[in-house]
Parts: structure tokens; C-alpha cells; sequence
């Protein structure tokens, strides 16, 4: 597996304006070898294994405290989530494409997704580089839990009323570079942009904020091996 520990610099809550240095981190079930020969997952640092492949997916997202913004001053607040499902995605040398999907516990309780392509690049030894688009998908919970304003929201914040579906949330570009500096250890820099989208985009909540959402995390990270 590969974990991490690092720094984001990303919107307070979806489709804020302002923007906040925080804790950040990574986990990524990469591969596992059972005795009988069965393998799941991928032994590369990139991701898949070359051909289609399967593994785990995993997402934080952090508490929405409305209190601490004045411009959604009087929603509910949303509790911190983690998101746990799995991805399948095919991968050849110098590129990749994948899909996955997760369930949100403790917080928006609800379905989401995300799609995305990506160029790989190995300009020198240690040094990975990917870039493409992604697509991120949510339910019409997931949505109405983070851009959704229902009747007491309304009254208490004075934004208009409003009931949010899900479908395409947003859709952009990530960027990353990973350095190994060893088989185990590295760090890890990734570079996001998504565009709201849908309901999203036309959300109150959205509306006093920005439907450009940019995001820069930097992590070190530590791959583990654990054999029976």
C-alpha cells in the first residue's frame, strides 16, 4: 500500500472563493499477492497494472462549517466524510484511463464517482509526470448535501431556496509529479482544477463564491510492504 502525509491549499467547502492551508494526506491500496497465486491490484508506483486492472479508491473531505463563513452563514453544516470504494482502470506504458466509485461515510452519506485519462511520463529516473482530464460525478444526495438549500437554510441565511441533482458535479485537469527517491519513499505534488458544473454551477452557494476550484497538495510518501 502508499500512504502519505502533506499540505493542501484548496476552497474552504465546494464552490467557495476562499481558500485554506490544511492537513493533507494520502492511501492507496496498490496490490496483494495471496498464497495460491491470486493477485489483486498493481505492484507499480503509477497506478495499474499495464492491461486492466483493479484496486482501491479512497477520498477525504473535510468538515463545512458555515458558521466560519458569513456568505453561507446559516446552512447546515456537513460533517467530515471519507469515501471508500474501488476503481478499475486499463494502463500501458505512457498512458492510462479509470473510473471509481465510492460511498461517503460519516458525512454526505451518498454515491460518487470520478473518470479520468492521463499521459505518463518518465523524463529521468525517479521522476513520474501525469497529466489529463477528470470527471467528477455525485448522486442527488451527495448534491443537495453540498449545494442544496432547503426551506429553514433559506430563512436562516437569506439565500434562496433551492434543490440540487446530481449527474456531473464538475469537470477539469490534474497534474502530478512524483519523485521516488527510493523504492519506498517519495514525495508527491499534484496541481487540480475542476469546473463546476450543472447544478452545481448554478447553486446559490456557488454563486457567492467561484465555480473555478483550484487545488495544490504536496505529500511525502511512504509505500509499505507487509508479508505473512
Amino acid at each position: 500500500m502508499t500512504i502519505g502525509a502533506g499540505a493542501s491549499y484548496a476552497p474552504a467547502y465546494f464552490g467557495s472563493d476562499d481558500y485554506e492551508l490544511s492537513p493533507s494526506g494520502t492511501f492507496r491500496f496498490d496490490y496483494v499477492r495471496f498464497p495460491n497465486g491470486f493477485t489483486f491490484g498493481s505492484g507499480n508506483t503509477v497506478g495499474f497494472v499495464e492491461g486492466f486492472g483493479l484496486r482501491g479508491s479512497a477520498n477525504y473531505i473535510g468538515k463545512r462549517d458555515s458558521s466560519e463563513h458569513d456568505e453561507i452563514n446559516g446552512l447546515d453544516d456537513v460533517n467530515r466524510t471519507l469515501e471508500l470504494g474501488l476503481g478499475l482502470g486499463y494502463e500501458q506504458a505512457n498512458y492510462r484511463v479509470f473510473a471509481n466509485a465510492r460511498y461517503g461515510f460519516f458525512g454526505h452519506k451518498s454515491f460518487v464517482g470520478d473518470a479520468g485519462a492521463d499521459l505518463i511520463a518518465r523524463p529521468i529516473q525517479g521522476l513520474t509526470l501525469t497529466a489529463g482530464p477528470r470527471m467528477n460525478f455525485g448522486s442527488n444526495k451527495f448534491a443537495n448535501t453540498y449545494f442544496g438549500i432547503n426551506q429553514t437554510e433559506s430563512a436562516a441565511s437569506g439565500l434562496a431556496e433551492y434543490s440540487a441533482d446530481g449527474g456531473l458535479m464538475s469537470a477539469g485537469v490534474e497534474i502530478t509529479a512524483l519523485y521516488q527517491f527510493n523504492p519506498r519513499w517519495g514525495v508527491r505534488a499534484d496541481l487540480t482544477w475542476d469546473r463546476l458544473t450543472n447544478d452545481a454551477k448554478d447553486s446559490p452557494i456557488t454563486q457567492q463564491g467561484d465555480d473555478d476550484q483550484f487545488r495544490i497538495k504536496l505529500v511525502l510518501v511512504r509505500r509499505i510492504s507487509i508479508d505473512f
